[in-house]
């Protein structure tokens, strides 16, 4: 009896066991099912496997739309895109980049490393643009400006040596060469010497300033590296005429200066006799000057600035015989293409008659006695064809000084002779 309730209790250990496997099995096998139906939903479907010899081939399909079709225009209601921040709206400030050095062949450098003096050097930029640095070997320079090439040395020395505290300085400027053209004396290249190259520096290597420039609209254009043009305009006047300083605008090789040339009306508050004593404009002008004491022409050379009254002095006409109260100055009108004749009477210039003390420009022709006077005033009047430049205005006189003998010859003055001394 006994023996019969312990295999029936162990069939009933076995039983309950079974059961207890197929729950688990089923539970995890629903649970895998689940799984496979969520994520692979394609497994999920009613897949055969079937040999690949029993695969039958499909048919090709053949596309009802074009391989290329036209691609349609997208709606105009989508929202512009943001815009990007990489690049400035605007230009950057011309006179920001007049003020940026920066380095080009023919630079010298400093270079000191605080704490690390074995990496401190000097160098000279290479005509490629280039420099050697200890451990970092060649760094391109060209175009940078201090700052940048500090930056630059910099993390290339933080690779070796912890936090290096870089300071580039500028030791020698290169030989800067600009270009001068408009209302100077001698328009063309020109080497500007000097630790910092100004534009005065620049018009005195020209030869100064013409009468005819306007000092007020001086421009400045230089060439980027990236081929950007930027201009800077520069008053030169208003310094000169104010006591004040002028601009301190350093120039750099390759810079084109423009000397603008005063246009009709716009003298007003420009001063010409202020400019032509200053040293920016041309230190000397010459004069020509026709009379019969001289028997032809001669030139006298004057500091720019000077009066008619300067001229007679330096002239020293012999005040007993020569005949002043009839002197004619003729000038070239740029602006008329034609002679211009003012008649001076030299002897109220010399008794203080402001009037008569005219300022006087380069080219002017001054012409000494009544009878020479109304010989050149008529032939300039018969002069039909019209001098189309300064040059021609003086190959004129040229001409005439040519025929000098039918002008200078006996008898020719008689009139200024019998010239009366009356006011």
């Amino acid at each position: 009896m006994s023996q019969a309730c312990f295999r029936i209790r162990q069939f009933r250990a076995f039983t309950l066991t079974g059961l207890y496997s197929v729950a688990t099995t089923a539970s995890f096998t629903a649970l895998l099912w689940a799984a496979n139906a969520r994520f692979l939903p394609e497994a999920a479907i009613g897949q055969t496997n079937q040999p690949a010899s029993d695969r039958q081939t499909l048919p090709t399909v053949v596309p009802t739309v074009p391989v290329n079709p036209v691609v349609q225009p997208l709606p105009n209601s989508f929202p512009p895109p943001p815009l990007s921040n990489t690049f400035p709206a605007t230009p950057p400030n011309a006179r920001t980049q007049f003020d940026l050095y920066r380095l080009g062949p023919g630079d010298g450098i400093a270079v000191n490393v605080n704490r690390f003096p074995d990496l401190s050097f000097t160098a000279n930029v290479n005509p490629e643009g280039n420099i050697t640095a200890p451990l970092l070997g060649t760094i391109s320079v060209r175009g940078l400006t201090l700052e940048e090439v500090q930056e630059r040395l910099r993390v290339g020395f933080n690779r070796y040596v912890i936090d290096p505290m870089v300071i580039v300085t500028l030791g020698n400027q290169r030989p800067v060469q600009v270009t001068i053209l408009g209302e100077v004396t001698k328009p063309g290249f020109y080497p500007v010497a000097g630790a910092q190259p100004r534009i005065s520096n620049a018009l005195l290597a020209a030869g100064g300033a013409t009468n005819r420039a306007d000092l007020r609209e001086v421009q400045v254009r230089r060439t980027l590296i990236d081929g950007t043009v930027i201009e800077q305009r520069v008053d030169l006047f208003t310094p000169i005429a104010n006591g004040g300083q002028l601009p301190d605008l350093r120039l750099e090789d390759g810079d084109a200066i423009v000397i603008p040339r005063l246009d009709v009306g716009e003298d007003k508050d420009y001063d010409r006799s202020l400019v032509a004593r200053s040293t920016l404009a041309k230190q000397q002008i010459t004069v020509r000057v026709l009379s019969y004491a001289g028997n032809g022409i001669g030139n006298i050379n004057l500091p720019n600035g000077s009066t008619f009254l300067d001229a007679l002095t330096a002239i020293s006409p012999n005040l007993q015989n020569a005949r002043l109260k009839k002197i004619a100055l003729i000038r070239f009108d740029q602006e008329q293409g034609k002679a211009i004749a003012k008649e001076l009477n030299g002897k109220k210039a010399l008794m203080g008659d402001v009037s008569q003390n005219v300022p006087l420009q380069d080219n002017d022709v001054i012409i000494v006695g009544r009878n020479l006077v109304a010989r050149i005033t008529y032939a300039l009047n018969t002069f039909t064809q019209p001098f189309r430049d300064v040059l021609g205005f003086l190959l004129f006189f040229s001409e005439i000084s040519d025929s000098a003998s039918d002008l200078f010859g006996p008898g020719s003055n008689d009139d200024d002779n019998n010239d009366d001394d009356d006011d």
